[in-house]
């Protein structure tokens, strides 16, 4: 049976910019791509700008003999997206420009 889907939305000012970002997908499995980590979505609070999608790596869950479970959901804590996002201004993205959705893989993970 599949998990609701969580809803975890929170609004941030950074440098001046007003932002909202949210859970976009949950760490899931497939069989052509292999296990995909949480990814989160930023937009400008208002207006039509570039957006963001920060994507984390994968929780490899254990494998188990004798019991098929669903890996535990990862923990999300707001001050680590923030962190996060500020990393992804550092590295290129600016939040007033315009354009197709800026990608920004994370190494670590949300929580």
């Amino acid at each position: 049976m599949p998990r609701a889907k969580r809803k975890i939305q929170y609004a941030i000012t950074i440098d001046g910019h007003s932002l909202i970002w949210h859970l976009h997908r949950d760490q899931q499995g497939s069989v052509e791509d292999g296990w995909r980590g949480v990814a989160i979505h930023v937009k400008a609070a208002e207006g039509v700008h570039r957006e963001l999608f920060l994507e984390y790596l994968a929780v490899i869950p254990q494998k188990s003999l004798y019991m098929k479970t669903l890996p535990a959901q990862p923990a999300i804590r707001p001050s680590k997206v923030e962190a996060n996002i500020r990393q992804a201004m550092a590295d290129g993205w600016d939040p007033d420009s315009r354009g197709k959705p800026y990608v920004y893989e994370v190494e670590d993970s949300p929580a």
